[in-house]
């Protein structure tokens, strides 16, 4: 169906739910089943995960090396490398305050410079989760001893590693990588990082991003 009116932007709306019964809750998420009325009238049945929402975080240095960390990743049975990132799961808090916090517990950096680089829907079709995406520049490392955090679980065995944003987006193109919030914020800095230090040549550089109170569309 083709919309004369498009326009390259999302937009917020819903389709009639006639029915919804929750399937599972758990500790951070909450399975429920939706009926959903189509446009044509037929009715369909939805699982959806709500999920409270998160934020990641690509930091980059002068050099253009973005800092990755090593996590293990359960469900998906393997080591990820990852940019860090958390859940949204302090009521009320800014999303760059939550952002600067984990930044902080799973590598022990403070950003003098934030910025927003994407904001996405990491998984639309099954998921409520909702993630924005900072790059952190002008990077400090807090002394371990002076840091107020002990890391536990799956984070007591974080990995940190400074790699050149290059070597990074080469290694999600021929498959040694997997994480798409990763992908997705790697590139999106690396489109800035080039616009940056080339004169643009048409790409935005850092001065065009959105400011941390940009309103999530």
């Amino acid at each position: 169906m083709k919309d004369e009116h498009w326009r390259l932007a999302d937009v917020a709306g819903k389709w009639p739910v006639t029915a919804s019964s929750e399937l599972a809750h758990g500790s951070i998420i909450t399975v429920r089943r939706d009926t959903v009325v189509m446009p044509d009238g037929d009715h369909a049945d939805r699982e959806v995960v709500e999920h409270p929402g998160a934020v990641a975080i690509v930091a980059l240095d002068e050099d253009g090396k973005v800092l990755l960390i090593r996590q293990y990743r359960h469900p998906a049975g393997r080591m990820l490398w990852e940019i860090p990132a958390g859940l949204r799961d302090v009521p009320g808090e800014p999303l760059e305050k939550t952002a600067q916090r984990e930044l902080l517990e799973e590598t022990g950096y403070l950003a003098a410079n934030w910025q927003v680089l994407a904001d996405v829907f990491p998984s639309p079709g099954i998921s409520s989760e909702r993630l924005r995406v900072f790059l952190a520049r002008e990077l400090i490392q807090v002394p371990e001893a002076e840091r107020d955090y002990i890391p536990e679980h799956e984070e007591a065995y974080l990995v940190t590693q400074w790699v050149p944003i290059e070597s990074v987006i080469a290694a999600f193109l021929s498959g040694e990588l997997h994480n798409g919030v990763a992908a997705i914020g790697v590139l999106a800095a690396y489109v800035a990082w080039r616009g940056e230090w080339t004169g643009h040549r048409g790409l935005p550089g850092f001065t065009e991003l959105r400011g941390t109170d940009a309103p999530e569309r």
